[in-house]
């Protein structure tokens, strides 16, 4: 008997229009608009194989905030760091209310503490609640052990962009604590907006 799912197949491209639009919180209509487009045709990029032209998806980019290669997934499985120094590289320093700004409210970052075996590096899931990284793990993790010990850990973000060789970084220092439920925080630090070093955000450029 014939299935009566969706018969076409969603492209790469497709899902991660769909993620980026609905990371951003936009609607169909608010990308149609911004990219001069019909609401019918971003459904269509989205599920289905499309091939849109060169010129839409410099449009589409640009309503996405983000860049024709991450759409095509041209960057997908580079790792950052790549692209040569700049000619002048410098660090400047990032105050508090700035390192917070750039953690903005959610993303993925790296959680490092002192293991049995020496320093580990976990990457999390991980949202800003009133100034608290919070994060969730599995019950039996390094991480639950820290919090229940009261161990200081640090908390990394960073983000580069190596077409003009600049970037930020911002490190968070502070004590792991578990809490009851899910929505209150797990974690409590304190940025600080010297850079590099514990407890310090810097932007290189």
């Amino acid at each position: 008997m014939p299935g009566t799912g969706n018969p076409y197949a969603t492209s790469d491209l497709g899902r991660r229009v769909a993620a980026r639009r609905a990371l951003l919180g936009l609607s169909r209509e608010e990308v149609t608009e911004r990219t001069g487009s019909t609401s019918g045709y971003i459904a269509y990029v989205e599920e289905r194989v499309s091939t849109p032209g060169a010129e839409f998806l410099v449009r589409l980019a640009s309503a996405l905030e983000t860049t024709v290669q991450d759409l095509a997934g041209y960057t997908a499985d580079l790792p950052q760091g790549g692209a040569a120094a700049g000619r002048r590289p410098r660090m400047e320093e990032i105050d508090e209310a700035e390192c917070w700004g750039l953690l903005d409210d959610h993303g993925v970052g790296r959680v490092a503490l002192e293991g049995q075996d020496g320093p580990v590096l976990f990457p999390v899931n991980y949202r800003v609640v009133d100034r608290e990284i919070v994060f969730m793990t599995a019950a039996d993790s390094a991480l639950v052990r820290a919090s229940a010990g009261g161990t200081e850990i640090a908390f990394e973000q960073d983000r580069l962009d190596e077409a003009f060789s600049q970037g930020w970084s911002v490190l968070v220092v502070g004590t792991a604590r578990e809490v009851p439920t899910a929505a209150e925080p797990r974690g409590r630090g304190r940025p600080c907006g010297r850079g590099p070093g514990p407890g310090e955000g810097g932007r290189p450029s």
